[in-house]
């Protein structure tokens, strides 16, 4: 894991009225804890919830065409701006591309998706490549049977679970 990688806690999905705030999809629970986003070029001035997600005044944002001109943006901090964590809790941004090996040892592939379908976080590893296709994806639920223990360097599941 890298302290300094970025990492996004919000989008932006459109422009919300004229006088310039924005429509936001949020990926935290409390974006209101970071004031500066994208190296400093983004400075959080409010948000509130909306009826389609959160609206967010920016204060370099003051009109609805500059609100719209940022349809897609994604609002970042650094990786170490986040909260610590407890033992067990992870961001799903330290998972991403991790290697994931088995408990016996063999090389499975990557993590490259973190999905909730509602019971709990699905990790997606994908296989090495073969012959110049793409590897094969399988899921496992990320948990303590399927994966015994995960650190910055590898992700380790459980053989029961490979498919």
């Amino acid at each position: 894991m890298q302290q300094d990688n970025p990492v996004t806690l919000a989008v932006i999905i459109g422009a919300h009225g004229v006088t310039g705030e924005v429509r936001l999809k949020v990926f935290t629970e409390d974006l209101a804890a970071y004031t500066d986003f994208n190296g400093g070029t983004l400075s959080l001035k409010s948000v509130r919830h909306g009826s389609n997600g959160m609206i967010a005044r920016i204060a370099e944002v003051t009109d609805r065409n500059k609100a719209e001109a940022l349809r897609g943006t994604e609002l970042t901090v650094p990786r170490s701006a986040l909260p610590p964590l407890e033992d067990g809790e992870y961001y799903h941004t330290d998972l991403l591309g991790l290697p994931a090996v088995s408990t016996t040892g063999e090389a499975l592939g990557h993590v490259v998706a973190i999905d909730d379908f509602g019971a709990g976080d699905v990790i997606e590893i994908e296989r090495p490549s073969e012959d110049g296709k793409p590897g094969k994806r399988f899921m496992i639920p990320m948990n303590a049977d399927a994966v015994p223990e995960w650190n910055a360097e590898k992700l380790v599941v459980e053989a029961g679970f490979i498919v």
